[in-house]
């Protein structure tokens, strides 16, 4: 696979290129190194984020780059005045290496893109996709279960709005013998776009509203929290909230070598008690996007 010039969706990836990158990340553990020395990378974010720009941030840190920012970008920076993205990544082009995105818009990566000079990383658009998340989230299955092949994975919550079930399972279809039961309301029920997509690639996808009819046989429960900032309708949303409350008898209830993971942040959707299990690995989860990213960010910029 010829590495991308932009990280835009997961669909750029092929299993080889996937592989690549995770021999990568595990490589880049714990390191501290100037490999990207001399190199800056923009870290441009339109929505909040704890763990997306800390983390990007961080890994090229850890890499000997450097980083200019803006936090709160919708507010903080020229976009307040009206500055479209295409403006504003003409300006990141004279002042990074590589920019990390993250906008409110679905799509709004790819315009940038489409006028950038330097690599552009999409770190969410609005409900569109997460890629870097469906990267770590892949690496998190593979440290922890120790397989790609024949999972049987259950995402739980908010699939309508949520752009990092999406990007997995756009990645989940290199592999082989997938299924995936999406659990949620109908009200948030995985779209038909992503239905089809999979079916079309051979994984046997379920939907269902019945948590408890997943925990026995599945190797990955991916619970997401409902998605409040997409809500034109707050009584909709209060209508839905809490609708999947994950337990400590749920987790118990699971099989042997199986993992619950998380995106976060989480507001009710998993019971504080299960943090303790040894299926939990959500915090985990999050600490391999740091070594994933500096991969990445050594494959875009080496």
């Amino acid at each position: 696979m010829i590495f991308p010039r932009h990280i835009l969706e997961s669909q750029q990836f092929d299993r080889k290129g996937l592989e690549e990158l995770f021999a990568l990340a595990d490589t880049l553990e714990g390191v501290r190194n100037t490999s990207l020395q001399g190199k800056i990378m923009a870290s441009l974010f339109y929505e909040p984020s704890t763990r997306t720009r800390l983390s990007f941030e961080s890994a090229m840190q850890r890499l000997g780059g450097t980083v200019i920012s803006t936090e709160n970008a919708k507010e903080f920076s020229s976009a307040a005045k009206g500055e479209t993205i295409e403006d504003t990544m003409r300006m990141m082009n004279q002042y990074a290496d590589v920019v990390v995105l993250r906008h409110f818009k679905e799509g709004a990566c790819g315009r940038a893109a489409r006028v950038a000079s330097i690599p552009v990383i999409n770190a969410g658009d609005g409900p569109g996709q997460h890629p870097t998340q469906a990267l770590l989230d892949l690496y998190t299955i593979q440290r922890e279960t120790g397989k790609t092949d024949g999972l049987h994975i259950a995402a739980v919550g908010d699939l309508k709005h949520g752009r990092t079930i999406r990007s997995l399972a756009y990645l989940l279809t290199r592999y082989e013998n997938i299924s995936l039961t999406f659990v949620s309301p109908p009200e948030l029920a995985m779209g038909a776009d992503i239905l089809e997509y999979l079916r079309a690639r051979g994984v046997l996808v379920i939907e269902t509203e019945d948590l408890e009819s997943v925990l026995a046989d599945t190797d990955v429960i991916y619970m997401t929290r409902i998605q409040k900032e997409r809500f034109a309708d707050s009584g909709e949303y209060e209508k839905l909230k809490g609708k999947h409350v994950l337990t400590r008898a749920h987790a118990d209830a699971m099989k042997q070598g199986s993992i619950i993971m998380h995106p976060l942040p989480r507001v009710d959707e998993i019971a504080p008690d299960v943090d303790s299990s040894e299926k939990a690995v959500y915090f985990k989860q999050a600490g391999y996007g740091l070594t994933v990213r500096m991969a990445l960010l050594t494959k875009l910029l080496s």
